[in-house]
């Protein structure tokens, strides 16, 4: 295994608890219970597991019955959503080489999503929003359409909508207008500016923040991460992605999140304790468990 593959070392545990608001553990190495025994050695003692597709979904699902300590978002991931219509001829996605199914095929899998998100270990639907990066124009109506009924589907069983919003950040706020958000409505892996941290603050959207924080051209979510409310600050792996400095690009992991936590208690000038105590709160708040 070279340096750059290797897990990072254990971080200095956390003496507050926290929480992971958004982990890929089926993208990880290693089983569910290694990840959450090194999580919790170093006071990582609760993560949300969340689906990207139908089976992740329903991986996530039964993963948050088997751990009391696991909680489940379930979604079709926004890039997900047009593979499914459109079909995925380069198999980009796990799913390897798909047919498009049209819309009857995407509304399949939104009945699925729909089924999953009744479940009492659900506490998400997400990670569901848009996605322009990925996604060419000929996508968006099938993204736009998937991140409809997310919001529909968490407004009706009462649950966190946890949000992907990369290049689309207009797009997104005017969807969650036009719909109505939930009550508690999470930007996952927070990638706006400090002016659009004000018009979530507004609007009691909840930021969560990932290790993309701390790399040396963040400056812009750093100044978010200054005006956002502390009531409203989340923190999160987006594991294996993400990794924060100084191991970008090595494998992230539930264990990372108290690097990220001393790095955002710098940027608000608290100390880490302080930060990681509202963020417990916080994170238990969103996803109501």
């Amino acid at each position: 295994m070279s340096a750059k593959d290797a897990p990072p070392p254990l971080p200095e545990p956390l003496l507050v608890e926290v929480a992971d608001s958004h982990t890929h553990l089926d993208m990880q190495s290693g089983t569910v219970e290694e990840a959450l025994v090194k999580a919790a050695a170093v006071g990582v003692t609760t993560v949300v597991q969340v689906g990207c597709d139908v089976k992740g979904s329903q991986w996530a699902a039964e993963t948050a019955a088997a751990h009391a300590n696991v909680h489940a978002a379930v979604a079709l991931h926004p890039n997900e959503a047009p593979r499914i219509v459109l079909g995925d001829p380069d198999g980009w996605s796990r799913q390897g080489a798909r047919e498009g199914g049209g819309d009857a095929a995407l509304d399949d899998a939104l009945a699925e999503i729909d089924r999953l998100a009744a479940l009492p270990h659900v506490r998400g639907v997400g990670e569901t929003g848009l996605d322009f990066f990925r996604t060419g124009p000929e996508g968006v109506a099938a993204q736009e359409r998937s991140f409809r009924a997310h919001i529909e589907i968490a407004k009706r069983h009462g649950k966190a909508l946890v949000i992907h919003d990369r290049e689309a950040h207009a797009d997104v706020l005017r969807v969650l207008d036009e719909e109505g958000a939930p009550d508690r409505t999470v930007f996952h892996c927070y990638s706006g500016d400090a002016e659009m941290a004000e018009i979530c603050a507004a609007k009691g959207y909840y930021m969560s923040f990932a290790g993309n924080v701390t790399f040396k051209n963040a400056q812009p979510l750093r100044d978010a991460l200054a005006v956002a409310p502390l009531e409203l600050v989340l923190v999160e792996t987006d594991a294996p992605f993400l990794t924060p400095a100084p191991f970008r690009g090595r494998p992230n992991a539930p264990y990372l999140i108290p690097v990220t936590v001393r790095a955002m208690a710098e940027v608000r000038g608290i100390g880490e304790n302080e930060l990681a105590e509202a963020i417990a709160v916080n994170t238990a708040r969103a996803f109501d468990y």
